[in-house]
């Protein structure tokens, strides 16, 4: 990023790196985290119970709204989604607290699926990385939204909605997003509970009076409600940080694909029709995936994934010098992650081995 980029229109924060987030920010993490575990353990029992809940199903055109100015749409049969998950609090959402006017997308994960079906990659972006947003088209208003140097990144879809955050992406990656999903947070706890609770093992103890989460070191089936405190746990682990919370939702979300895997979901219709239907009322997608010959056809693509074929890093980032709430991209490092995902190959180790986002100190507190 420039200097102008970091100087002009930068939104300001105040306190310690470590700045404690709200309860709506540390809950919506969670559900994004879920949904990226719907969206990459798939399968084709999924596809179907979703033709049975297809009326469940919201899309959001966002073909319309962003025309043709977009990265070419390299046809080899890879996949790449752009996963938000927003922090309103409107509607079934309000009990995680008071709705501040507008939603952000807090957390965002792009995540590639090779051309053979046999691996991915998902790389988080951290919400407060700070970008140059460029000008766009709201997808929920149609009104045009002026470009903005040195912003944080979940602004875009606060100002423009998928369309903007989709926009946003394409413009710091230069790859073009063929589909969308945005979850709804409200449902996280019932898929966990759907699926009998997911295992893990601590190599610690956890003792977190904020996310309400105590656990002595050794293995666990976490239920909804104590797998939301997991992956709002910041406070007792590594060093605090928003980044090192990232590394333990990494965690969680390959633990919630084995346990989807390990329960039989795709081969159990009650356990699958119970799953399907709190999943589709909790996501939002892109209006090409929300019809049911296109759902379909996508996760029976994905069918083949365990968490052992996905491979998770955060967008490599450093701390502002001049305001330690906010992280600016690593330019060189960041097109070394976005030129992997254009070829179709595996992210280098070495384009995140000096990241601020692996240095949270939290990776290895849960597996």
């Amino acid at each position: 990023m420039s200097e102008q980029s970091r100087s002009t229109g930068r939104i300001r924060g105040t306190g310690s790196r470590r700045r404690k987030p709200s309860r709506g920010r540390r809950v919506k993490t969670v559900a994004l985290w879920t949904a990226a575990a719907v969206v990459v353990a798939g399968g084709s029992g999924l596809g179907y119970a979703y033709v049975t809940l297809n009326g469940n199903l919201k899309g959001v055109n966002i073909n319309a709204a962003l025309g043709t100015q977009r990265p070419d749409d390299v046809d080899n049969g890879s996949q790449d989604i752009l996963v938000l998950g927003s922090d309103s609090r409107s509607g079934a959402n309000s009990g995680y607290g008071a709705d501040e006017g507008s939603a952000r997308a807090d957390t965002a994960m792009i995540v590639h699926v090779n051309e053979g079906h046999t691996s991915a990659s998902v790389v988080s972006i951290p919400r407060d990385t700070l970008v140059d947003r460029p000008a766009c088209t709201s997808d929920t208003t149609g009104k045009q939204v002026g470009a903005e140097h040195g912003t944080m990144f979940n602004s875009a879809y606060q100002v423009g909605g998928p369309a903007c955050a989709v926009k946003t992406v394409e413009s710091m990656s230069g790859i073009r997003m063929d589909h969308y999903v945005e979850v709804d947070f409200t449902g996280f706890k019932k898929l966990v509970d759907e699926l009998g609770g997911v295992r893990i093992t601590t190599s610690q103890a956890i003792d977190d009076p904020d996310s309400h989460l105590a656990l002595k070191p050794g293995p666990h089936t976490l239920s909804g409600e104590q797998s939301l405190g997991l992956v709002r746990t910041r406070h007792d682990v590594g060093d605090g940080s928003d980044l090192g919370r990232i590394q333990l939702q990494q965690a969680f979300v390959k633990a919630l694909m084995d346990q989807a895997k390990s329960v039989g979901v795709f081969s159990n219709p009650k356990t699958l029709f119970g799953l399907a239907d709190t999943a589709t009322k909790a996501v939002t997608t892109d209006s090409e995936l929300a019809s049911v010959k296109k759902l379909t056809g996508f996760a029976n693509g994905l069918k083949g994934l365990g968490s052992e074929d996905v491979h998770m890093v955060t967008l490599p980032v450093e701390y502002d010098p001049a305001d330690p709430n906010r992280v600016l991209p690593q330019e060189k490092a960041d097109r070394q992650v976005w030129a992997a995902l254009k070829r179709d190959l595996p992210i280098p180790a070495s384009a995140t081995a000096k990241s601020a986002g692996d240095k949270g100190e939290a990776g290895d507190v849960v597996r």
